[in-house]
């Protein structure tokens, strides 16, 4: 895997993360109406989930699965280079489905190459060398949102800034196809990963490992959906799943759903408290920051302290800061609402940190050791449906009122606080039946320990 692929892919990964928040600012100024927004969000979830099963399952069966990453790359210039041509908000919606589609589909295939031709003790590092890349990028993607406003208008007349910021992307994306042509790895077919015993092994590097810059405003991981969820019996599960581990899925699909409520409807309601786009995109970076510096912190904390008070803690916190950051930034000047908003959203994102590291640790402490690794890919999933869902509810709640929508998913947040509260089991009292002991799921002899992070660093957008 040479510097020259990762730089090109990283340089894609700009587009990404530009383009995650830059689509819903556009559909904003075009006269989007919250349900709309909440639409836009909802369908980018729902939509990746099944892509990235299929470009897995495709991945398996061709031979030179470099195409489809080239296809990826060039088909997500071609959608950011069209967005600004198109007629009606609704198209808009439906190009940034494609987008998100062809973006997620491939994450998958990514890890593949990645790990198909490289000894299973490196997979770790090359795993992590691949996130980093990818993570500079995304974070590239909302600096540049962030500093393009204010040097676009005397480079092409301010009647264009947005116009032309899609127009940059769509070049970083098409300048990423050309380098990645050039220097992408191309294993063998006889090198490619589909033994059952090295998918788990991949599936759980992935779900052990900390998330990061993108993480904290965009949950849903199609990378880990994929690899944990391809070896899902649910006739199995369904004789597994004790009370504790189902009263914390539930909890799970209640905060989830809430933070998906949150974050749909935020774009429009910092743009009607007068915020121009570069502020919105300084703060999503914030947010993200403040999540991606803390993972190394959460995992310690995992290790020595009560799970069960740190995610119910962190999601309580998690939820009383969803309607105050609605509340204090509309209080004083403007000036006076960034500053708080800002610091209320790092505050965001540090919670996410600890809610993403100690989650996976309480799966993987609830779940029988013979099914873990499909109950964390059930977990997974939980999440990216929940995230389509909460899209399409704060949306409508938004209709009625920022504060309605944003009390609404700090509400759900804390319900689910409340049931992980009740899971004495993980602090040692017994509440519910403890998963049966049965011996640690090695693979390779190594176990690997939820959150730890297997070399991958703290920059992440898997």
């Amino acid at each position: 895997m040479t510097e020259r692929w990762l730089y090109a892919w990283g340089l894609g990964s700009v587009a990404f993360g530009g383009a995650s928040l830059l689509v819903p600012l556009y559909i904003v100024q075009l006269g989007a109406t919250p349900v709309q927004l909440g639409l836009l969000a909802a369908t980018a979830a729902l939509i990746g989930a099944p892509g990235a099963i299929l470009f897995g399952r495709l991945a398996n069966r061709v031979e030179h699965r470099r195409t489809l990453v080239l296809v990826t790359l060039a088909a997500v210039a071609v959608a950011l280079a069209a967005i600004p041509f198109l007629p009606t908000i609704t198209s808009v919606i439906v190009a940034n489905a494609v987008l998100w589609l062809v973006v997620a589909s491939i994450a998958p295939v990514l890890t593949m190459l990645v790990v198909d031709d490289a000894p299973e003790s490196r997979w770790s590092e090359r795993i992590g060398r691949l996130n980093k890349y990818q993570g500079y990028g995304w974070a590239g993607g909302l600096v540049l949102g962030t500093v393009w406003p204010l040097v676009a208008p005397r480079l092409v007349g301010a009647q264009t800034v947005t116009q032309a910021l899609f127009w940059v992307l769509a070049a970083c994306a098409g300048a990423s196809t050309l380098g990645a042509a050039g220097s992408l790895p191309n294993p063998r077919p006889a090198d490619h990963v589909t033994a059952e015993r090295r998918v788990r092994r991949v599936a759980r590097i992935l779900s052990g490992s900390r998330r990061g810059i993108k993480g904290a405003t965009f949950a849903f991981s199609p990378n880990r959906l994929y690899w944990t969820t391809r070896g899902i019996h649910l006739g199995r599960l369904k004789t597994r799943l004790d009370p504790a581990l189902l009263t914390y899925l539930l909890a799970a699909g209640l905060f989830f759903t809430g933070f998906a409520a949150f974050w749909a409807p935020l774009p429009l309601f910092f743009t009607d408290e007068g915020f121009a786009s570069g502020q919105v995109f300084a703060l999503y970076l914030v947010s993200s920051l403040g999540s991606a510096v803390c993972y190394q912190g959460a995992g310690r904390f995992a290790s020595t302290y009560d799970v069960r008070l740190l995610q119910s803690g962190a999601l309580a916190a998690r939820g009383v800061l969803f309607p105050v950051v609605a509340v204090v930034t509309g209080l004083g000047a403007l000036s006076v609402g960034l500053v708080t908003a800002g610091a209320g959203l790092a505050a965001i994102g540090v919670t996410w940190a600890f809610i993403a590291v100690v989650g996976t640790a309480i799966v993987s402490r609830l779940a029988p050791a013979g099914v873990r690794g499909e109950v964390l890919g059930l977990h997974t999933a939980l999440g990216a449906v929940a995230g389509g869902i909460g899209g399409v509810l704060g949306g409508w709640l938004a209709a009625l009122g920022y504060l309605v929508a944003f009390g609404v998913a700090g509400g759900l947040v804390l319900v689910g606080a409340a049931l992980v509260l009740s899971l004495r089991i993980l602090s040692g009292g017994r509440t519910a039946t403890a998963p049966p002991s049965e011996p640690a799921n090695e693979v390779d002899g190594d176990a690997i320990p939820a959150g730890s992070s297997d070399g991958a660093v703290d920059l992440r957008i898997d």
